[in-house]
């Protein structure tokens, strides 16, 4: 296996996380976020902290497996892939939480939803196990995308 798939495996997801949780922590914090209206189909907050960090290790070790298994340039691409998948994690937190910006937020969660399916599919074409361990968090992309539409049907004029 090649170093940079070691590497990806952990470091993107570790990267996405950091950088996700800088805009979280604080914009958690923010009177504009304390004072939106949550439906009821949002989870309690300690939840999301257990579902992420759990999340984070199954990407990296899907990821890991999945390119043990995959030619130099399948490996390739997938971490191309994941490091879009990352970003786009990432970057839902800071147009959420520091833009403040909900219909924008809620196309980057639905283009997260979608590139999760496509690493989980890709993923799979490698390695089964790793394709299923990935449908977990492209579920929860799925139910973020959700859980942001409500929250801007709550608060329509925000």
């Amino acid at each position: 296996m090649e170093p940079r798939s070691i590497v990806s495996s952990a470091a993107l997801p570790v990267a996405a996380a950091a950088l996700g949780s800088v805009a979280t922590s604080t914009g958690m914090k923010s009177l504009w976020y304390r004072t939106l209206r949550k439906p009821s189909i949002q989870p309690p907050g300690p939840v999301f902290g257990v579902v992420w960090t759990t999340l984070y290790a199954s990407i990296g070790a899907a990821s890991l497996d999945a390119q043990s298994r995959m030619t130099p340039a399948e490996a390739s691409r997938y971490r191309m892939k994941l490091g879009l998948n990352m970003a786009l994690n990432a970057g839902w937190c800071w147009v959420f939480f520091r833009g403040q910006r909900l219909v924008p937020s809620i196309a980057v969660a639905g283009a997260l939803a979608a590139s999760s399916a496509d690493l989980a599919r890709t993923a799979g074409a490698a390695s089964p196990r790793a394709g299923w361990a990935l449908v977990p968090y492209t579920l929860w992309s799925g139910f973020a995308t959700v859980l942001t539409a409500a929250i801007w049907r709550s608060n329509r004029g925000r």
